[in-house]
């Protein structure tokens, strides 16, 4: 008796409900690369031009002079660019109703870049729930395919009179070949869930952290009444 075990074989003699739990982890597992490879490619973006708006930051450029560059740039700007837009915008506005009290400038500028900053860090963590899920669910969705897969070759054997080890093991191949695939999905989105995890984290502190040396200069600013002072030296 020389069965063909390939796993082709294997797929195309499986029961329409496992066939169907096989298709859908494929296509999940599909999805699943696509979101890793579209995360991998944007936060490479963001760290780059987080990196590049912070040199010119701490270059010597005016703070007039980053916020109109950065008006000027606002589609293809990075989060820290925007984060920084949005404080300036709204301390320039609140300078234009003659406000001057520093408590309530720098509070309406770290209001509004707080508000700018949870926008960004919930646009970089997009698509991590899917990862998350496909990580938790994939495995179970494949076990279900293998329980019906085995309890449906069993059920073929009730009829039979003489049960032997080559008359069970195709069914059950054909069963446990929907749990390699649900593993196959499950793995590859819980270690880029993990890595990813790991990588926001990373820019959500230098976001944060850029929020507070930046309110320290607007602090300054403040006393001193004027916002074309240069911030090379302000972080020494």
């Amino acid at each position: 008796m020389n069965q063909d075990l390939s796993i082709l074989q294997l797929v195309l003699g499986a029961s329409w409900v496992v066939q169907l739990v096989m298709l859908l982890l494929v296509g999940v597992s599909i999805a699943s690369w696509a979101a890793i490879f579209g995360k991998l490619f944007a936060l490479k973006r963001v760290r780059s031009l987080n990196d590049a708006f912070e040199r010119d930051f701490w270059s010597g450029t005016s703070l007039n002079e980053l916020f109109s560059a950065a008006a000027q740039n606002a589609k293809r700007a990075g989060p820290m660019e925007r984060i920084f837009a949005s404080g300036m915008r709204e301390y320039q506005k609140l300078r234009e109703r003659r406000i001057q009290d520093p408590a309530t400038l720098l509070d309406g500028a770290r209001r509004a870049m707080r508000a700018s900053y949870q926008r960004e860090v919930d646009a970089v963590e997009s698509h991590l729930s899917f990862l998350a899920s496909v990580g938790s669910v994939s495995p179970y969705v494949g076990l279900f395919g293998t329980v019906w897969g085995i309890m449906h070759a069993f059920t073929g054997l009730a009829s039979l009179q003489q049960v032997t080890l080559a008359t069970v093991a195709p069914g059950i191949a054909e069963a446990l070949v929907a749990t390699a695939i649900g593993l196959f999905a499950a793995i590859p989105a819980v270690v880029a869930y993990n890595r990813f995890a790991r990588d926001i984290d990373r820019v959500a502190i230098k976001l944060e952290t850029f929020i507070e040396e930046f309110s320290n200069i607007l602090q300054r600013n403040s006393s001193s009444g004027t916002m074309t002072t240069t911030v090379a030296a302000s972080r020494l």
